[in-house]
C-alpha cells in the first residue's frame, strides 16, 4: 500500500499542477480587471456626459445660488442641493441613532436563538425591498399618523429607515469578524462586557460601520421616489430655516432635493432645461464623491489607529 502511494506521488505531475493553478488564477485576475475596469468606464462617461451638456451652467456661478424658475436660463438648484445637504444630515442621524445600536444588540445581547435567526434573515431582506415601499410607509406612518406632514423631518426618517437594513448588517459583520481572542484577553484582565464592548470591539469594527454607512448613503441620496411619495416638492423658491437659527422651524420646513429637481427638468419639453438636470446630475455626483470621500478618510484614519 505505501509503495502504491509513492509511486503514485512520483508519477504527480506537481510542476504542470502548480502551473495550471496560477494560470487559472491569472483568469480570474485578468476577468476582475476587465469586470472593474468596464465599471470605472461606465461611471467615467456617464459623468462625462453630464459634464459636457450641464458645463453651460455649471460654470455659472448664479446656477448654485438661485431658485427655480420657469426661465431656464435664470432657474438654479440652490433650494435643491440646500435640502439634499438638510435631508442626508437627517438620514444619517437616523441611521446611525438606530441603526448601529440595533446591530450591536443583535450580535451581542441578542443570542443564536431561533428568534435571533429570524430577524437576521428579515433584516437581511429589508435591504432588497423597494424604496417607493419605504414611501408608501413614511406616508401612512409619519405623514398621516404621526403628522409630520410634507418636511425635512419625515423626509429624514425615510431615507434613514431606507439606510437601516445596510447599516444593521454591516454592523453586525463588523463585530462578527473581530477575533474572539480580543474578547478572550480583555475577560482575563477583568473587563466587563460592556467595556469590552466599548473599548475594543466597537473601535476595532469602527472601519466596517462607516462602509455601511457609506453603501447606505450612496443609495439614499439619489432616491427620488419615496421622497415623492411623501410630498416633496418639485418647485420651491424658499429656503428652511437656518437649524442654528429655528430648529423646529426647519424640521417642519418643506423641501426639494436634487433628484426630484432634474425629474422636473427633465420632464419639460424645452431642450435648455434638459441641460440644467444635467448640471444638476453632475453637482449630485460631486456631492455623493465628497461624501464617500470623506467617509473613506475618516475610516482610513480609524483602521489605522486600531490596525490589529
Amino acid at each position: 500500500m505505501e509503495q502504491s502511494v509513492e509511486a503514485k506521488l512520483k508519477e504527480f505531475d506537481v510542476e504542470g499542477y502548480t502551473h495550471g493553478v496560477r494560470r487559472r488564477d491569472r483568469l480570474f485576475e485578468i476577468a476582475g480587471l476587465i469586470a472593474t475596469l468596464f465599471v470605472l468606464t461606465f461611471l467615467f462617461a456617464v459623468s462625462v456626459d453630464l459634464l459636457i451638456d450641464g458645463w453651460i451652467r455649471l460654470k455659472e456661478p448664479g446656477f448654485y445660488t438661485s431658485f427655480p424658475s420657469r426661465f431656464p436660463d435664470q432657474a438654479g438648484i440652490l433650494s435643491a442641493w440646500v435640502g439634499t445637504l438638510y435631508v442626508m444630515a437627517g438620514a444619517l442621524f437616523w441611521a446611525i441613532v438606530l441603526g448601529i445600536p440595533a446591530g450591536i444588540y443583535l450580535e451581542e445581547y441578542g443570542g443564536k436563538g431561533k428568534i435571533a435567526r429570524i430577524i437576521e434573515v428579515n433584516i437581511s431582506n429589508l435591504a432588497a425591498v423597494p424604496s417607493i415601499v419605504y414611501g408608501l410607509l413614511a406616508l401612512g406612518v409619519f405623514v398621516y399618523r404621526f403628522k409630520f406632514g410634507e418636511s425635512v423631518l419625515t423626509a429624514g426618517l425615510t431615507l434613514g429607515l431606507l439606510m437601516l437594513p445596510v447599516v444593521v448588517v454591516s454592523t453586525r459583520e463588523s463585530i462578527r469578524r473581530i477575533p474572539r481572542s480580543i474578547r478572550e484577553a480583555a475577560y482575563a484582565l477583568g473587563a466587563t462586557r460592556w467595556e469590552t464592548l466599548v473599548h475594543h470591539i466597537l473601535p476595532y469594527s469602527l472601519g466596517g460601520i462607516l462602509t455601511g454607512l457609506i453603501i447606505g448613503a450612496s443609495r439614499a441620496i439619489g432616491e427620488t421616489a419615496p421622497l415623492i411619495t411623501i410630498g416633496a416638492l418639485t418647485f420651491i423658491a424658499f429656503l428652511p430655516p437656518a437649524p442654528w437659527e429655528d430648529f423646529i422651524g426647519m424640521l417642519k420646513s418643506p423641501f426639494t432635493v436634487l433628484p426630484i429637481q432634474m425629474f422636473n427638468w427633465v420632464s419639460r419639453p424645452q431642450e435648455e432645461f434638459h441641460y440644467n438636470a444635467a448640471a444638476a446630475g453632475f453637482v449630485l455626483l460631486v456631492l455623493a464623491f465628497l461624501m464617500n470621500s470623506i467617509a473613506f478618510y475618516i475610516r482610513f484614519k480609524v483602521r489605522r489607529k486600531y490596525q490589529w
